[in-house]
């Protein structure tokens, strides 16, 4: 799957569908992506926010 430099809720719910229907080992590969693009989404938020004065 390509890049997602944001995902959304909207995104997410089709995409977990699509992983569920994918065999074992190909679930797991897919499963690790995602926590993958969703860590380093988690990491840019938590980059901005430092910066942002409270």
């Amino acid at each position: 799957m390509s890049e997602n430099p944001q995902l959304t809720d909207d995104a997410l719910v089709p995409r977990l569908h699509l992983i569920e229907d994918q065999p074992l080992e190909a679930r797991a590969d897919a499963y690790a992506q995602l926590h993958e693009e969703l860590r380093a989404q988690l990491e840019v938020g938590d980059k901005l926010s430092a910066r942002s004065p409270a």
